[in-house]
């Protein structure tokens, strides 16, 4: 693979990340959701529109996507958020089969069928990085803080989090929020790589291709997001050559192999730190002996 394809696919390795991150910050609530395609798709049609007729510059249009997939998300968090979980994904995934529909039906804002072109002033490294980091480090911060530790607890057990005053709606809420704002920056981005965006740019296969890179890279902690998904952009890429038409069957074997034996993903923060401990306490299988009590018996004897 030359250089540029390299580039190329490292870039849009950036982007299925950030869409990563949108699923994983309602996922993080409870809440499965593949809406960050939806939010995504309105917001890069909505760019193309007003760049086009008003010239919009790069930051306010990424700004532009953040806010409108916020507010999406504030209203889809609003009108599902009631659901069962199972009932919700659903709705989600209802959500991005109408978001084609309506594209193909809006011909004058949309292009219809044959899309519509995008200025790509925000497809560069800078925008990209910049964008990835402060949405990891807002994330990491979040994690830390009052509202990742109602998160979690209402990941794990909605009742239980109700008994400590923890309201499970108003978390899920915000984690749609965020999740809204950083799926509308990542279809910015998409669109501005591609610099063109049509019915088929943000459909199904772009959600479950994000839930992929969710479940393999980790869904417990911000990074395992980012990891699975530059491994599942990558990964198909080094197997087409030798594998050709069979590229996809290794790459889905392989994430089925990492369900089973790693639950938790690539990136699982409780076996990492689980290791650590042993490490320090000396361990024989997981390390070097600790010599500390060995010290004390020879000083008392």
């Amino acid at each position: 693979m030359s250089i540029t394809a390299w580039m190329t696919t490292l870039q849009f390795a950036g982007v299925n990340a950030l869409f990563a991150l949108a699923v994983y910050a309602s996922l993080w609530t409870g809440v499965l959701s593949l809406a960050p395609v939806f939010f995504g798709a309105v917001s890069s049609f909505t760019f193309g529109y007003f760049a086009g007729v008003l010239g919009m510059p790069p930051l306010l249009g990424l700004l532009l996507g953040a806010v409108m997939g916020a507010a999406l998300g504030a209203v889809t968090a609003g009108l599902l958020i009631r659901l069962d979980s199972h009932y919700l994904a659903m709705a989600t995934i209802a959500m991005v089969l109408i978001g084609r529909v309506l594209i193909l039906n809006l011909p004058e804002q949309t292009g219809g069928a044959t899309g519509t072109l995008v200025p790509g002033d925000l497809g560069t490294w800078a925008w990209l990085i910049g964008t990835l980091v402060l949405a990891a480090y807002v994330l990491a911060r979040l994690a830390g803080s009052r509202f990742g530790l109602a998160a979690d607890a209402v990941r794990e057990d909605p009742a239980v989090a109700e008994t400590l005053a923890i309201s499970p709606r108003r978390i899920q809420f915000v984690g749609m929020v965020i999740s809204g704002a950083l799926g509308g920056a990542a279809g910015i981005l998409q669109s501005s790589f591609l610099r063109y965006i049509g019915p088929d740019t943000f459909y199904t296969h772009l959600g479950f291709v994000t839930l992929a890179a969710v479940v393999l890279g980790g869904a417990f902690h911000w990074l395992g997001p980012i990891v699975g998904a530059i491994v599942f952009t990558i990964l198909p890429e080094l197997l087409r050559e030798p594998m050709g038409e069979y590229d996809g069957v290794v790459t889905g074997v392989l994430l089925v192999v990492i369900i089973i034996y790693m639950p938790r993903g690539l990136v699982d923060v409780r076996r990492l730190r689980l290791a650590r401990s042993r490490w320090r306490r000396g361990d024989p299988e997981q390390g070097e002996p600790d010599s500390r009590p060995a010290a004390r018996a020879e000083v008392n004897s």
